[in-house]
């Protein structure tokens, strides 16, 4: 049985966990959402993943947005891996609404705790820290791997009503809103080498360079991939990253991130 893997990544999480999925599934596609989507999605395999990350307790603005139009209908086996920092609150039930909003089901969804990455409001996670993150996170891929094999259904990963509503409902709602011109915060020192990365690794072309210098267009992600990769920690976000370290995942490098996009 064949599988299309789209997932969404800036540091690397969401990406090693769609790549160890693909690797134990056998027969899988993997392929990078981006904006502006270029073509029409592939949905003629039998089975759909999506794998993203968890943001401000919600999906993605990209990520909403493709699962709106992905068009697989409703009989297709679609499943859903969402990695996470803190905890994932609603965002899976936010997934599989929009989905059902566009004719389709999203038959099982799973969270997969990985190290928090957010520099704005901390620095890179000790290394025993991510080590754990790793090994635990290793044990879920399995689980999702044996149930997405069997083409089984399972509960969407979520947290107690309450706390999925003022995170996922009252905070998300109200935030999400303001991540696309959060970028004004967004410059880079000195120190740039004008090396191009952070406009190659933005998931939805936010950044041109001018004389070789990173500007942010407005439509911003806040998946932090510019600042993360940027190879001279030149990228920053507001006063507060200055000095602290950097995180992307170590199975990860910046030409896995650059492959091919829709």
């Amino acid at each position: 049985m064949n599988t299309i893997i789209y997932y969404f990544s800036g540091t690397g999480n969401s990406l090693k966990v769609a790549k160890d999925i693909a690797a134990q599934l056998g027969d899988t596609k993997l392929i990078r959402i981006q904006k502006p989507f270029k073509g029409k999605t592939d949905v003629s395999a039998e089975r759909i993943g999506i794998v993203f990350p968890v943001y401000m307790w919600g999906l993605p603005l990209a990520v909403k947005e493709f699962a709106a139009q992905l068009g697989a209908g409703p009989d297709k086996y679609i499943f859903a891996a969402a990695t996470f920092g803190g905890f994932p609150a609603g965002t899976l039930p936010m997934l599989s609404k929009v989905l059902k909003s566009g004719g389709m089901k999203l038959s099982a969804g799973f969270g997969v705790k990985m190290p928090g990455n957010y520099t704005p409001m901390y620095g890179a996670k000790p290394e025993a820290e991510q080590q754990k993150c790793f090994k635990d996170s290793a044990e879920k891929i399995k689980q999702i791997v044996e149930t997405v094999r069997a083409g089984k259904s399972a509960p969407l990963s979520k947290n107690p009503w309450f706390i999925n509503a003022l995170f996922s409902g009252f905070i998300y709602s109200g935030g999400s809103k303001r991540i696309p011109k959060s970028d004004e915060k967004f410059f880079a020192l000195d120190t740039c080498t004008k090396c191009g990365i952070c406009a190659k690794v933005c998931p939805v072309e936010n950044i041109k360079l001018v004389e070789g210098m990173p500007e942010w267009l407005g439509h911003c992600e806040q998946c932090l991939a510019c600042l993360q990769w940027c190879p001279v920690d030149a990228i920053q976000f507001g006063k507060k990253t200055i000095g602290r370290k950097r995180y992307h995942h170590p199975d990860v490098n910046v030409n896995d991130i650059l492959k091919e996009k829709i």
